[in-house]
């Protein structure tokens, strides 16, 4: 198999498979599969870095074919020349009658001949070598041109495929913020609002006399006001023990020691 078939083949697999991978890596980072490890944009330059590697080994693969072309054309020239040069000398042998030494020039020419015939089938194959690896490089160089634009184009959607994650990230985190501080605002509402109630309940207990304020001492007035309620009690069972008992008597005398 010649090299520059084998190189056009290697080049057109690894080309389809950079362009498949960086789609298949783009994809997955949108849906955020992605390997943590990889990440699509170093990926694409790492791929367009290798792109660039192959072009550079398949123009040095065709200097290399074009030197050995025009080497095989420089040994062809001087085997024509020396072939022309002996025949020269075959002629100017035989005018001078030395028809041997004709003959030694001719079977020279006619070697320096087998050697060009040979070098012929060698500088047609080169030929076709290097046309085959001019348009493997005309390919691969539009195949680069062709990836960078692409390259730059994917890795645009992952920094916005990218942007959009995190702006959607950031979102869900203030949604999950602003829902635990609703709550936290509404056990505080429920809490001053059972406080309150409480407090309107104790002051409503307090005033109706159900419940005492036991945090301070009753006022002098208070007291009065309790002994004279004592006193009008005394003095109604006394009149009431009278109406009971009729007129007055002699009042009976305590017994000394009562005294």
């Amino acid at each position: 198999m010649s090299e520059a078939s084998s190189v056009h083949r290697r080049l057109g697999a690894t080309d389809m498979t950079l362009f498949q991978r960086a789609h298949d890596i783009l994809a997955a980072k949108t849906n955020k599969a992605l390997d943590a490890a990889e990440q699509p944009d170093e990926m694409l330059d790492l791929s367009y870095e290798q792109m660039l590697d192959q072009l550079t080994k398949v123009r040095q693969a065709l200097v290399t074919v074009a030197a050995s072309r025009k080497q095989i054309e420089l040994q062809e020239q001087q085997l024509q020349h020396s072939a022309d040069h002996l025949e020269e000398q075959a002629k100017a042998a035989l005018g001078l009658g030395k028809e041997d030494l004709a003959r030694e020039a001719l079977q020279r020419k006619a070697a320096a001949q087998t050697q060009i015939d040979g070098m012929e089938s060698q500088h047609q194959q080169l030929n076709e070598e290097q046309e085959k690896l001019e348009q493997t490089l005309a390919a691969l160089q539009e195949r680069v041109n062709q990836f960078r634009t692409q390259k730059e184009t994917l890795k645009a959607q992952y920094t916005a495929a990218n942007a959009e994650a995190s702006v959607n990230e950031s979102v869900a985190g203030i949604s999950s913020t602003l829902g635990d501080s609703g709550a936290a605002l509404q056990r505080a509402q429920d809490k001053i609002a059972n406080m309150q109630a409480r407090a309107g309940a104790l002051d409503e207990l307090l005033q109706s006399g159900v419940l005492e304020d036991v945090g301070g001492d009753t006022d002098d007035i208070q007291k009065e006001l309790d002994e004279a309620g004592s006193s009008a009690d005394v003095d109604r069972e006394l009149a009431t023990l009278k109406a009971q008992i009729g007129p007055a008597s002699p009042t009976p005398e305590l017994p000394a020691a009562d005294r």
